[in-house]
């Protein structure tokens, strides 16, 4: 079920709640204190975009094969966003782009129970996966602090029906995720790797002292360490914040007209 409410502290503080269960998405007009990925924020004007979570109880799932949900999640939106007509491409971890600009951001948080995802007892759920995700989709103005923002609306040259959006990606979501739980785990792995942006292609980043390198993608481990080619040859594999994206920040810069 689809719980809308007009404003909130963050989406995933509310999916918490035991009244909320596997399937439901809460969406919300506005939200006072938005995260994002490496503790950064997310905000958004009202009534443009679309801020929610989904919860989700994955049982079948042991914790430490975690990265296969964040993919059927990525592929869920990169389904999404094709049948709009927009193509986009999983930034690892969890962004989704379209060309080099940032599209939708995803922030997944587990909560764990007998080393699994998620587990139900007398009904109750002990722990879950709850999927924030922030979907820019008719917004066309940003502020100019953010490096590469765009959304829906820009990319297609039309606006959206939000709703329409949120329903066919909790399809696209359930489809995955069906799939997933079947036992498809290598299918999904190799088409994430496909979808990947700058897969093969020479990228600029940068390692936690500051130390700057170009490397070439060349995919992602079952666990989720990104696998980076050095300019030596040599095959490098990083976690979440062991590296970084040097991103890219003006409109020259990316190559498009302002």
């Amino acid at each position: 079920m689809i719980y809308h409410i007009a404003e909130t502290t963050s989406t995933n503080d509310l999916a918490r709640e035991e009244r909320y269960g596997h399937g439901d998405v809460i969406c919300a007009e506005q939200q006072t204190a938005g995260r994002g990925q490496r503790g950064h924020t997310w905000t958004s004007p009202e009534g443009v975009n679309l801020l929610f979570s989904v919860v989700l109880c994955p049982t079948f799932l042991p914790a430490g094969e975690q990265f296969l949900l964040s993919q059927a999640v990525a592929l869920a939106l990169v389904d999404t966003l094709g049948t709009c007509g927009i193509d986009a491409r999983i930034k690892w971890t969890n962004d989704i782009y379209a060309g080099d600009r940032k599209l939708v951001g995803i922030l997944i948080e587990h909560h764990l129970a007998g080393g699994r995802l998620a587990r139900t007892v007398a009904g109750a759920t002990l722990s879950r996966s709850l999927l924030g995700i922030g979907i820019n989709v008719n917004q066309t103005e940003f502020d100019p602090a953010l490096p590469n923002p765009t959304s829906m609306a820009l990319e297609a040259g039309r606006t959206f029906d939000r709703e329409e959006v949120l329903n066919r990606f909790h399809a696209a979501l359930m489809r995955r995720y069906a799939a997933l739980e079947a036992g498809d785990r290598v299918p999904l792995a190799e088409e994430y790797c496909r979808r990947m942006y700058r897969i093969d292609a020479p990228q600029a980043f940068r390692l936690p002292d500051g130390t700057r390198f170009t490397g070439v993608i060349r995919g992602v481990r079952a666990g989720g360490a990104l696998q980076v080619e050095h300019p030596d040859g040599t095959l490098h594999d990083y976690l979440f914040r062991d590296i970084e994206f040097e991103v890219k920040k003006s409109p020259e810069e990316l190559g498009m007209k302002k």
